[in-house]
């Protein structure tokens, strides 16, 4: 790859080697495996131990073929494997197709792959989809020679909470092993004893507990490795598959959901080479469960005004008491980050429409005061130009409030494939975390709050990217660091959201301050625009509140009435505060998949269909829309036709009611096309905050107590643990022993961790956010970058 004046990149020139397989010439880009090369003039060699995206090894000689001597000094006296040999200029191939010697060195293969494998298809979570049973039907003999008992093992082996070995069906191609090595870097696997006795284990003590575990068991070849979840549970051709998008995350990961009558089975890695390629995290394979717990709703709710009871009521009835609740109130909305990008829009175009307010925000987070700017000048309505392929061709990379393995999964396999190639990681941070360290960064340790002073000294070109997590929008002067960065070097930006509905709710126009598409509210050209395209007479001009504004506006009554969808009050800056606010608020009507935080609260509660039971689009990090149909016909009404059922009520239709008609309007008022305002000053930097001892660094693990991951047991008993980490002077100054329980106070309680010793900056400690029961930010009111305070768990004074 060459780097032209302009700073792009172009494609360095493709040498061909020109080879002959099966008689047939073929000219294939140099470097290119012989079994790539069979692969693209239509010829399938069997293999097991191969796979397009580990690095060759070798390992089962199931893809043998002759290299016979063309007289050109390039034959091999004996059947070579095709998935090790690169092509040479020349060089004749003879596949199975058209040689018996390769043809009888793979069936010769299979007869010692079989000689121990048991005969249990009928009974295996394999059989049907089986690469081993396929290829004993079209490439091995007729019957086995082998008439001996076969060898049996103690099944199955907990090589994690989640994940089973058969071990006498492993075939040690080793793809697990290479996977969790070479993609993952967590060789919690490994190949065990030597010869007859060889076998795939883990140590005493370490079990397989990697966020990416689940790969394992969809690339293992036979059924040697399994899911807890699913084994047993069905057989491959009784499922319907249909392919999908998950929804943990905005990374917009490919997935394929397996259902059989109503209920999902099992989840897979969908292939997309532009964004997963062929692998996901463990949440987006087994975290799926949440639908459908025993808490789900299925018949809105109406608050009785006699027993004060939530009783179940009609479609019709719920809709006409939640219009006549909010008509003629001053109203609020608040959306969270789990909405898909169509019925974010829905709830934008019901604030200004049918409420007629701006008063609307998706970010339940804490968040510094010019994150809003920055969103509308470096994210809305902007062309992405940071993509999955850019980061493999970047210089440098710099993570800024970012744990990519914790908060974007697929971004952090994608970076471990990127630092194989050269590319530079950068972690800005307090720690150096397990995540950072299998990416090779450097690191940048600074004290919560100190991000933007770092940003301001890095030294960066046009071939490099930030990307920075939502973290960052909680230090003051961050983002304005950020971008000024950016002009200053050349450098690309990127902001990487935690939740899958972040971004799409950007461009939604889910922002007090913006319409779809990055349109200023105060632009009244843009306003006009809108209006048009909306088929109204005009849209308020008055920038609304934030999320705390919100809140804050419920609680002294200036806001009596507030619509509420996909969002937890555990999740918003100071929960109690949140809580108190809806309690005083005159009328709350809550859209909800599943009983939650706000159900006591709220005086009307519209069941609405998860992302399974609906079609929708999110938007990635990368701005990527990822488009999803249905999976579940159950029946379930999206958001959007919910808040058209309201709007008509209340005598202001929203003319949408459906998704592919919230899709087609989307696409009317177009994508990337609005204004840009320009960048707000620098706020002011943080103040000394609450009086505590220390600066609280933290964020969710990725395995945590969030209520999308109900109903996991197995998967969530491989969550890393919850655990206190300051460096040793921390905890000495505070009173605390290593290893013994520790105690984060403020004014609003109290959280109790066992205290580790880590590398963290002096006065600095470091927290998971919500894990084992323990919610940071609901129980402290606190979180990244606010003082707390520190102190052994007996009650004793910290320092």
């Amino acid at each position: 790859m060459t780097v032209t004046e302009s700073g792009s990149t172009e494609a360095a020139p493709v040498e061909l080697v020109t080879l002959t397989i099966d008689d047939v010439e073929v000219s294939v880009p140099q470097g290119t495996l012989v079994i790539r090369a069979a692969e693209l003039m239509g010829v399938e060699i069997p293999r097991f131990c191969d796979h397009p995206l580990l690095e060759p090894v070798g390992a089962c000689r199931q893809c043998l073929v002759e290299i016979p001597d063309a007289g050109n000094g390039r034959g091999m006296p004996k059947p070579q494997a095709s998935c090790t040999l690169e092509v040479a200029p020349g060089m004749v191939v003879k596949t199975q197709v058209s040689s018996p010697v390769a043809d009888k060195a793979q069936r010769g293969n299979l007869e010692f792959l079989l000689a121990n494998h048991p005969l249990d298809c009928p009974v295996c979570d394999k059989g049907g989809e089986c690469p081993l049973q396929n290829q004993a039907m079209s490439h091995g003999n007729g019957e086995s020679r082998f008439i001996d008992q076969k060898r049996l093992f103690p099944k199955p082996i907990h090589v994690s909470e989640q994940v089973l070995l058969d071990r006498e069906r492993c075939v040690l191609c080793q793809r697990c092993t290479r996977f969790s090595e070479e993609i993952a870097g967590d060789p919690f696997i490994a190949l065990l004893e030597r010869g007859a006795q060889q076998q795939i284990g883990i140590a005493d003590g370490e079990p397989f507990h990697s966020y990416f575990s689940g790969n394992t068991i969809q690339i293992c070849p036979v059924g040697a490795l399994t899911s807890a979840d699913y084994r047993f549970r069905s057989r491959p051709f009784d499922l319907v598959s249909v392919p999908s998008i998950a929804e943990h995350d905005a990374c917009g990961a490919a997935i394929r959901v397996d259902h059989r009558r109503g209920k999902v089975m099992r989840r897979l890695a969908g292939d997309d080479p532009e964004v997963n390629e062929e692998w996901i995290t463990d949440k987006d394979r087994f975290a799926f469960t949440w639908s459908s717990q025993d808490d789900r709703l299925r018949t809105p709710l109406v608050r009785d005004p006699d027993s004060g009871e939530l009783v179940p009521t009609s479609w019709p009835g719920a809709l006409a008491v939640a219009a006549r609740g909010l008509a003629g109130k001053p109203a609020g909305v608040l959306t969270g980050g789990r909405l898909t990008l169509e019925d974010a829009y829905a709830y934008a175009k019901f604030a200004r429409v049918a409420l007629g307010t701006n008063d609307i925000d998706f970010r339940a987070r804490a968040l510094s005061t010019e994150e809003t700017d920055f969103l509308a000048s470096r994210v809305a309505g902007r062309r992405p130009d940071v993509t999955y392929a850019a980061l493999e061709a970047a210089s440098t990379v710099v993570l800024v409030g970012l744990e990519p393995e914790d908060e974007a999964g697929t971004i952090f396999l994608r970076l471990r494939k990127a630092i194989k190639r050269g590319v530079k990681v950068v972690a800005i941070a307090s720690h150096r975390t397990r995540g950072a360290a299998k990416l090779n960064a450097e690191l940048l340790q600074v004290v919560p709050g100190g991000e933007a002073q770092a940003l301001a000294g890095l030294q960066l070109g046009e071939q490099d990217i930030v990307l920075a997590g939502e973290r960052l929008g909680q230090v003051p002067g961050g983002l304005t660091a950020l971008t000024g960065l950016a002009e200053r070097t050349g450098a690309r930006i990127a902001w990487v959201p935690r939740r899958a509905g972040d971004r799409g709710a950007v461009e939604a126009g889910c922002l007090p301050t913006l319409l779809p598409f990055g349109r200023p509210v105060e632009d009244a050209e843009a306003r006009a625009d809108v209006a048009a395209a909306w088929s109204v007479q005009q849209l308020p001009a008055t920038p609304g509140r934030d999320t705390a504004g919100i809140v804050a506006a419920l609680a002294a009554g200036d806001l009596q009435a507030v619509v509420v969808g996909g969002l937890e009050l555990a999740d918003l800056p100071d929960p109690a505060a949140a809580a108190g606010a809806l309690d005083a608020a005159e009328f709350v009507v809550s859209l909800e998949v599943r009983r939650s935080d706000v159900t006591p609260y709220a005086d009307v509660v519209l069941p609405v269909a998860p992302p399974v039971e609906k079609p929708g689009t999110f938007l990635t990090w990368e701005g990527r829309p990822r488009q999803f149909e249905t999976v579940l016909d159950t029946g379930a009404l999206p958001d959007v036709r919910v808040l058209a059922g309201i709007a008509e009520e209340l005598g202001a239709p929203l003319g949408v009611r459906t998704i592919g008609q919230a899709r087609a309007e989307l696409e009317e008022l177009g994508l990337w096309d609005g204004a840009r305002p320009a960048p707000a000053a620098a706020p002011p930097a943080r103040g000394a905050g609450p009086v505590g001892t220390v600066t609280l660094d933290t964020w969710s693990q990725l395995i945590d107590d969030g209520r999308l991951q109900d109903g996991t047991g197995e998967y969530r008993a491989t969550a890393r643990p919850a655990r206190l980490k300051a460096n040793a002077g921390t905890l000495a100054a505070a009173g605390v022993e290593p290893g013994a329980a520790a105690t984060l106070s403020t004014p609003s309680g109290r959280a109790v961790f066992i205290a580790d010793v880590a590398d963290l900056p002096d006065g600095v400690v470091w927290v998971p956010a919500r894990s084992e029961g323990v919610h940071v930010r609901a129980l402290l009111a606190a979180g990244f970058g606010d003082r707390v305070t520190l102190g052994p768990a007996d009650g004793g004074e910290g320092a």
